[in-house]
């Protein structure tokens, strides 16, 4: 994800700088980055020359401490770790000038809470992308009770200089995006574990008669088995049993087979 919203940055025309701790994740993100930029440049879709250097829009360093002081935005993309998250803006918040929004990618937990860490909490709120980020057209933007006014219009700027529509929610369990969207793949699931279909008859079903562009089960593989099911815990937690975790879920977690990024969940991947 962080790749992906450095790309999308970098590809309207902002200088990017990627933190990233671990020297080979680092070289992979760099390449996932510049590999999305010539991409669009071939397209003539990146903003700016289409001869351009990949290193003049963006910068890797290995700390929080080592983010220019005069960056405008700062997006955490770490795992749904709500610790971790308020480590990582709190201390984007003690290099960055006051006038910088600080922002979170999370897609469920808390932004109320993430903000009572902050020194300044009027100027953070949610900034939650999609996957594939450079080709996704919404950013979901959570506003937290203390969010200011001029914290929100900066977002939406922001959003719109990437090309893409915000939509604004309250500070809720799972937003507007995360619950509904987990409620119909747990039931997916479950129509799976329940023998009722096989995951691509559902995704079909899905695709063709309701007209989504990816089928539930599909998407699941895309997002993570194992993101879907953090997100599920904590809304089983928050909202109730309707959002209990499938026992074929967990399994398939356990087993390691987490979608995509392993190559295999509901579907083999290449």
């Amino acid at each position: 994800m962080g790749a992906g919203v450095a790309q999308s940055f970098a590809s309207a025309g902002s200088r990017v700088v990627v933190v990233e701790r671990d020297g080979s994740a680092a070289a992979a993100a760099v390449e996932r980055i510049t590999t999305g930029l010539r991409r669009a440049a071939e397209r003539g879709t990146l903003a700016g020359p289409s001869d351009f250097d990949a290193p003049d829009r963006v910068a890797v360093v290995s700390s929080v401490a080592e983010l220019p002081h005069d960056a405008d935005l700062v997006v955490e993309a770490v795992p749904e770790d709500a610790a971790l998250k308020a480590e990582l803006l709190t201390a984007a918040e003690d290099v960055v000038h006051d006038g910088c929004v600080l922002a979170s990618n999370t897609s469920s937990l808390s932004v109320t809470e993430l903000a009572a860490a902050l020194r300044r909490p009027g100027r953070f709120l949610g900034m939650h992308f999609f996957n594939p980020v450079p080709v996704s057209a919404l950013v979901e933007l959570v506003l937290a009770p203390g969010t200011t006014d001029a914290t929100r219009a900066a977002a939406v700027r922001w959003t719109h200089a990437l090309g893409k529509q915000d939509v604004v929610v309250k500070d809720s369990p799972g937003f507007a995006s995360s619950r509904l969207g987990l409620a119909l793949g747990l039931e997916a699931i479950r129509m799976v574990e329940e023998g009722v279909a096989d995951p691509e008859a559902i995704d079909t079903a899905m695709r063709l008669g309701y007209r989504h562009p990816m089928g539930p089960l599909r998407l699941t593989d895309v997002v993570g088995l194992d993101v879907r099911l953090a997100i599920a815990e904590h809304l089983h937690t928050t909202l109730g049993e309707r959002f209990a975790p499938p026992r074929l879920l967990r399994e398939k977690v356990a087993r390691g087979e987490l979608g995509r990024k392993t190559g295999q969940g509901f579907y083999r991947w290449q």
